[in-house]
């Protein structure tokens, strides 16, 4: 027997499916969109189209039990989360197209007391915006219906277990949507839950990740000074960060991942003049890939002129981040694109430990990847690296910390 759904889950990728099936598990009722007949089909077969550990087990349970399943089509239910991707048009504009289609999807099922929230990443006003769209379209249902903004705050790798213990920011267009999602929330999070309004929690989710850009745009403007200088920018740091009021981040060949890399863009797109910083620390990080990809070029040359012939090279790393398999904005792929780009009969070796195999890179493993290579390139300090010989009489360009 098919019961009417409690909740409506509009997207069921990196967020929202884990969400959907972490409110399954609760015994309630979720109905999951998405616009993906594939995605659809395999979530309803208990299957998982994405890599998250202990998700597949949430999700098979939940849709054997019968609390979960997926379908192309909103339905009635009482609370509906929109958790579809926020993109760009061009460079840097963000397009909330997606966050305005799933919200007409939901319109026509709309009745007094419901609750609507965006989980999506969007720029400050979106959730006003949707607010007027419903009205124009269901004018009955002004100050009839719930509507907040309710970013998550969730690593990859770890999502089940950050999804019920981190704490939340709520924020609603008005006190009683406040209290409503407050309500809704707190029987799935154990993490504290803190109110808000809308405007203010779609800002907080942004600045949290522009945070971030700027302290590791800090550490890697500092490697770049650091090279000409002649000093090893790790020890520095190491002795800067000795002072109890000082914490700089370790630098890296540029940022990745698909919030730390983007979320910023949003702030400057709307705020151009005031956004200085935050806007020329994305410059920097993205410099930082751009420049070690000439770095490497240029030992290239410096190696043939030497030697009088052409090098052997290893690039090591093409995840976002060390120790995990996610490729996504990854400044290492992108280097080694570039590099690659530029090859001219050289001999490369492609390393990343924590995949299989890659549709574009022919992978080699690591251990023979740094034996044969004359020019070994540190792009990810993955855990595998620090079990490779340091002083190998190789020309060692290390943009990841891997020997300090």
């Amino acid at each position: 027997m098919s019961h009417q759904p409690e909740v409506v889950m509009i997207g069921l990728g990196y967020i929202g499916l884990p969400t959907a099936a972490l409110i399954a598990s609760n015994k309630v009722h979720v109905h999951g969109v998405d616009i993906n007949q594939k995605v659809v089909d395999t979530i309803n077969a208990g299957k998982i189209h994405i890599v998250e550990p202990s998700l597949d087990e949430a999700v098979a349970s939940a849709v054997k039990a019968g609390y979960l399943k997926a379908s192309t089509q909103a339905v009635e239910a009482s609370n509906y989360l929109i958790v579809v991707p926020t993109p760009f048009k061009d460079k840097n504009e963000p397009d909330i197209s997606f966050v305005e289609a799933a919200t007409k999807g939901v319109i026509p099922f709309l009745k007094k007391g419901d609750l609507y929230i965006i989980e999506s990443t969007s720029p400050v006003g979106t959730t006003e915006k949707m607010m007027q769209l419903i009205y124009t379209e269901r004018p009955e249902l002004k100050g009839e219906i719930f509507i907040a903004y309710c970013p998550e705050r969730v690593l990859p790798g770890n999502v089940m277990h950050e999804l019920v213990h981190n704490d939340r920011v709520i924020g609603g267009v008005d006190e009683a949507s406040t209290e409503k999602a407050l309500a809704f929330y707190s029987n799935y999070v154990k993490g504290n839950l803190h109110a808000t309004n809308a405007r203010t929690a779609e800002m907080c989710k942004l600045v949290e990740n522009s945070s971030r850009d700027v302290q590791i745009a800090f550490a890697n403007e500092l490697s770049l000074i650091c090279d000409k200088a002649g000093i090893n920018v790790w020890k520095l740091i190491e002795l800067a960060n000795k002072h109890p009021r000082v914490t700089i981040l370790q630098p890296g060949c540029g940022v990745g991942g698909h919030c730390i890399a983007v979320d910023p863009y949003f702030i400057t797109a709307d705020f151009p003049l005031e956004s200085q910083i935050i806007g020329k620390a994305r410059e920097i990080n993205n410099y930082k890939s751009f420049w070690c990809a000439e770095k490497v070029k240029t030992a290239k040359l410096d190696f043939q002129l030497k030697h009088g012939r052409k090098p052997s090279i290893a690039l090591m790393g093409l995840a976002f981040k060390p120790n995990i398999d996610d490729l996504r904005e990854s400044p290492a792929k992108y280097i080694a694109q570039k590099v690659l780009q530029d090859a001219n009969d050289e001999e490369y070796y492609i390393v990343e430990p924590n995949i299989k195999d890659h549709k574009v890179f022919k992978l080699t493993d690591y251990i023979s990847a740094f034996a044969k290579a004359d020019i070994v390139v540190y792009l990810v300090a993955h855990k595998e690296f620090n079990t490779l010989p340091e002083n190998s009489g190789k020309l060692i360009l290390d943009f990841a910390g891997v020997n300090n």
